[in-house]
């Protein structure tokens, strides 16, 4: 007797919402084009199964529950790649079975950072040591960088990496690895788009670390539908996970982004994986930021600075030294602050110009800042100081391609832009550090002790802070000191006094 056919089901590629028929716009996130037809054989494939049996599987192959304290945890420990940022975005090194999605815009450089990751995972103890000899360290909580906690103790010796790529030829690839020194003997290339060749190359070599590249290039015979689409992306990638869960083998996937900076394909994506990273970077600036905003083994909110080079990908230990501009003598309508990307802070210089306006409507140029909140900045300033700004042009933005959307650049802000409007410059180890509200007062922002402690190890000797900061941060190694601020005019008043002092009047 033949079986009833199912229904089709259809689903949203964005929200992940299923529909019993076809529309053009979704329903639940409206989107167009969005919903396509899920096949009904996603499930219960014979590559969707594989994997399945292994330690603690019973009869007929399924895994029977075991008591906690028969788990073994030791299984856990980490292994550190031999690249500190990464291992720092990640927690401290890759988990066994770990699957980890890097998603990214294309020619942001994805594919040359995993291969720089394959290359040093693959010299292990080798890769370490030379990290050592460079003299890359890790600072402390102090100076305002989370360590590298939960590393291994020992770094393993050589290990074997599958690269896969569905993008690139393995020659391809070959080109670009001499390009950027990646070379170690433990790196296997392999150019293939087939999920059975993809599983097949995996248990012939037995690698210590798989790479995919992109997770959308890989497809399966058993399951309909173009390669890249929903049902596709969906069913590969819960294959190659239960894959790396069994084995236990990290994974790391490479995903296409979208033009809102979200991972192309199903959302289901990210819940089926352990990390969700994102590779952000200007094309026109060499500043590459690693994020972590999902991950189950270590903190969701940290970054990893990277420079883009002609030979690859270089780490960046201290990135404050990108985005602050350096000069001999201090010129008006600069100040300097702290800003915090996920746990790190960074210093970033906010330049301001002030002109006499060539056209009747006065033109207003807002880079690296939020556009409605300088503006709001802006006349604030006006009014905390009597200026009269509204005839002159005022250009306001960032140095080295940052992007300060915190209020704590707020009195930064301020400064820069009464400095630039009495053409009053402001000493060079000034530093800055608060919000600004509408009444013109200055508030406190997160993580003030990071924020200090970093504009003290670059050495800024005078930082302006909002009221009662000393009583949060405590006393500051001499000669560095705070000066508490409980409103703009207090700010403005302190840098017309420099200002005056400068120039020799009264």
């Amino acid at each position: 007797m033949t079986s009833k056919a199912r229904k089709p089901v259809f689903a949203c590629t964005a929200c992940g919402a299923e529909h019993a028929r076809w529309v053009g716009r979704c329903p639940q996130c409206q989107g167009w084009g969005t919903v396509e037809q899920v096949p009904t054989g996603l499930l219960g494939s014979a590559s969707g199964r594989a994997g399945t049996a292994g330690a603690g599987a019973g009869a007929g192959g399924v895994r029977r529950a075991r008591r906690v304290s028969e788990v073994d945890g030791a299984t856990t420990a980490r292994t550190g790649t031999g690249l500190g940022e990464f291992d720092r975005v990640v927690g401290g090194g890759l988990v066994p079975g770990q699957v980890v999605l890097l998603a990214g815009e294309p020619g942001v450089g994805k594919s040359t950072l995993l291969l720089e990751v394959a290359h040093r995972f693959a010299l292990g103890t080798a890769a370490l040591a030379a990290r050592e000899r460079d003299g890359a360290v890790v600072v402390g909580p102090w100076q305002g960088a989370t360590p590298l906690a939960e590393a291994p103790a020992e770094a393993p010796g050589p290990r074997t990496v599958l690269y896969v790529s569905g993008e690139e030829s393995a020659e391809q690839l070959a080109v670009r690895a001499r390009r950027t020194g990646v070379d170690a003997d433990g790196v296997l290339l392999a150019d293939e788009q087939d999920l059975h060749a993809v599983l097949a190359l995996v248990e012939e070599h037995d690698p210590d670390l798989v790479v995919v590249d992109s997770v959308q290039t890989v497809a399966s015979s058993e399951v309909d539908g173009r390669p890249g689409g929903t049902s596709q992306v969906q069913h590969v990638t819960q294959v190659l996970t239960r894959m790396a869960k069994s084995r236990p083998t990290p994974l790391l996937l490479v995903g296409q982004s979208t033009k809102d900076s979200s991972v192309a394909g199903p959302r289901a994506l990210e819940h089926l994986v352990d990390t969700v990273l994102t590779f952000e970077g200007d094309r026109h600036t060499a500043l590459r930021l690693l994020r972590a905003s999902k991950n189950r083994f270590g903190p969701a909110d940290e970054v990893a600075c990277f420079e883009q080079a002609d030979d690859g990908l270089r780490e960046v230990v201290d990135p404050s030294e990108l985005f602050r501009g350096h000069r001999e003598e201090p010129v008006p309508g600069t100040c300097v602050t702290v800003a915090v990307e996920g746990r790190r802070p960074l210093l970033a210089e906010v330049q301001a110009l002030v002109t006499a306006a060539a056209t009747p409507n006065p033109r207003r140029g807002v880079s690296g800042l939020d556009a409605s909140r300088t503006a709001m900045l802006l006349a604030v300033t006006e009014r905390a100081v009597g200026l009269r700004l509204g005839d002159r042009d005022v250009f306001v933005a960032t140095v080295g391609g940052a992007r300060l959307v915190e209020p704590g650049a707020d009195l930064a802000v301020a400064l820069a832009l009464a400095s630039a409007a009495w053409d009053a410059p402001l000493p060079a180890d000034v530093i800055a550090l608060g919000e600004v509200t509408l009444s013109g007062d200055v508030r406190a922002v997160p993580m003030l002790q990071q924020r200090v402690a970093e504009a003290v190890r670059l050495g800024y000797r005078r930082i302006v802070v909002p009221t009662g900061t000393a009583a949060r941060v405590g006393p500051v190694p001499a000669p560095a000191r705070l000066r508490e601020v409980s409103h703009v005019t207090v700010a403005l008043a302190a840098l017309r006094d420099l200002a005056h002092a400068r120039a020799g009047r009264p």
